[in-house]
């Protein structure tokens, strides 16, 4: 699912793209006749008063407000798509660590529960229904009351504990994959967000037929900020995916430890 998306979202840009330079150039280019008709109303005053300089700077307030408002299609993509992976990452990481504190939770009951029960039906009863280390404890219990015998009794057990054990490990890595992604696609995604501005500056320029420091430092500065919003998306990403990785290895060395010692108390047993 998630790489079609992401083909949906490259079609989208490619689209973008194409109406955008048309935009672009259709917007420049009245530009062209701009400094010929300016030239006859400019006065022959020398400068500019405090209140004519404080009116032009609030009249071009470069910023992302600015960049959302005058953008091209391109950029509002851009925008949001960084916005979609910035929550989603935070989704993510507080329903992954919420699903972590359960099972880290569920693990201090083994002891006090699971192992201090008088059966291991008892111990099973014990355990939450959507435990981790129950549902291990269940495939072990279904394995060694229905024994194969193409194998050995302790090598069956070992077998249906450590599909389980697999399950259990692909349940913890749901959606952590996606922050890692996110951590290293959204730097580019916020650079071809820059290029984008700048490319969309020189052909204003280019049109125009003059480099006023106008025309330059404002979109190059607007263009800047896509890759500091890019940036922004990534570190958070990649910081709460070694988090949260960090802490799958620990749930998975307490459910191997499980799984371990239940294969050997249900083979002792039979």
């Amino acid at each position: 699912m998630v790489f079609k998306y992401l083909a949906t979202i490259a079609a989208a840009f490619v689209l973008m793209m194409s109406l955008s330079l048309g935009q672009a150039y259709a917007q420049a280019a009245p530009d062209a006749s701009a400094p010929a008709a300016a030239a006859p109303a400019a006065p022959a005053a020398t400068g500019k008063s405090a209140a004519d300089l404080a009116q032009g700077e609030q009249a071009t307030p470069y910023g992302l407000a600015h960049v959302w408002e005058t953008g091209t299609m391109v950029s509002r993509a851009i925008i949001v798509i960084l916005a979609i992976m910035s929550a989603g990452c935070w989704y993510i990481f507080i329903t992954k660590f919420i699903e972590q504190q359960r099972v880290l939770n569920h693990a201090k009951l083994v002891e006090k529960k699971f192992w201090a029960a008088a059966t291991i039906n008892e111990g099973i009863d014990a355990m939450p229904k959507n435990s981790l280390f129950r549902a291990i404890a269940e495939s072990g219990l279904k394995a060694s009351n229905n024994t194969n015998s193409l194998v050995g009794v302790s090598d069956w057990i070992g077998m249906q504990i450590s599909h389980q054990l697999e399950d259990a490990n692909a349940t913890l890595q749901g959606g952590v994959a996606f922050l890692g992604s996110v951590g290293s696609v959204s730097p580019f995604v916020g650079l071809f967000g820059t290029v984008w501005g700048i490319l969309q500056a020189l052909i204003a320029i280019g049109v125009a037929g003059q480099a006023s420091i106008d025309k330059v430092a404002g979109p190059v500065g607007e263009a800047l900020i896509m890759t500091a919003l890019g940036l922004f998306v990534a570190v958070p990403a990649v910081l709460l995916y070694n988090y949260l990785v960090r802490r799958n290895k620990v749930i998975g060395e307490k459910l191997r430890s499980f799984a371990g010692d239940l294969q050997t108390y249900l083979v002792s047993k039979k």
